[in-house]
């Protein structure tokens, strides 16, 4: 059976939630596996200020049992600490009026250049309120995309599949790596390169 999964949830709702379908029953599977990777999503250059908001930890309620895949879908969910801050404007049930007055509650009319408000408003008929569209298109959406390629990741483990990545190539300074050698999981490198050596340039 393929691996198929759908995620649901909004940047600043309750929570975010996946459904997992297709993982084969009897892979060890811990919540803190998913942890370590949802962490990592979390580091390196260029973070917004949600990251120092949200520590992301997923909880398991179906699918796995006793610390293994059950081969039924596996549903993961991942809290929105932020969603505390947000008053009315998130909440799923009827709210009563409230002051339109700041940049949380005011409601977005005006679509972002470069981003999918106004494709997405057109396509789901809402205009009026563009952030119906922008809270699920928000790259806070990965995390649960991340947290289904553990799972993925901890199938092609028990197969034998190691998984890495490393910078290539910067500025003249290339990586050689020697694949008869295994790279160590555990090495931890600023620029994420297994090994480097300098390339001279003539002149």
């Amino acid at each position: 059976m393929p691996l198929r999964f759908l995620t649901a949830g909004e940047s600043h709702g309750p929570a975010l939630t996946t459904i997992i379908e297709g993982v084969p029953a009897g892979v060890p599977l811990l919540a803190a596996q998913i942890d370590q990777h949802l962490a990592r999503r979390q580091q390196g250059y260029g973070r917004g200020g949600r990251m120092k908001i949200e520590t992301d930890r997923a909880t398991i309620s179906a699918g796995v049992r006793h610390g293994f895949t059950m081969g039924s879908p596996i549903t993961l969910t991942v809290i929105n600490s932020d969603f505390a801050s947000w008053g009315d404007v998130m909440k799923a049930e009827p709210v009563p009026p409230y002051e339109q007055n700041s940049v949380k509650t005011r409601p977005i009319e005006v679509p972002r250049p470069g981003h999918v408000d106004f494709a997405g408003g057109i396509k789901y008929g809402n205009t009026e309120d563009m952030r119906n569209i922008l809270e699920r298109a928000s790259a806070r959406e990965t995390t649960m995309r991340v947290a289904v390629g553990s799972v993925a990741r901890r199938v092609l483990e028990e197969c034998g599949v190691f998984i890495g990545s490393h910078v290539v190539e910067i500025g003249g300074i290339s990586a050689k790596v020697d694949r008869a050698r295994p790279v160590s999981t555990k090495r931890r490198m600023s620029l994420r390169c297994a090994a480097l050596i300098r390339r001279l340039r003539p002149g």
